[in-house]
């Protein structure tokens, strides 16, 4: 566990964002970290199938954000941008 510690917000974000990122290249997508807010506001880009699709915003908000915030307890919420 004390390696978990040492990890930065950034890391912990991106190894999970990672292990979400199959799951929507199987479907056709993908998903990018863009940034980190001061506030701890994830900013996220949906590429591929994913970008038009109208489950986006719900696979956004019920899986990558809920994910994020389990594993990452500091996360504020997760944003998608263009």
């Amino acid at each position: 566990m004390a390696d978990n510690q040492e990890k930065t917000l950034q890391q912990k974000v991106a190894e999970v964002i990672d292990s979400i990122r199959p799951m929507l290249q199987n479907d056709g997508g993908d998903i990018e970290l863009v940034s980190i807010e001061p506030d701890n506001t994830v900013k996220v880009r949906l590429q591929g199938a994913c970008r038009g699709c109208p489950g986006a915003q719900m696979t956004l908000k019920m899986g990558v954000e809920r994910l994020l915030k389990e594993r990452v307890p500091q996360v504020k919420e997760v944003v998608a941008v263009r």
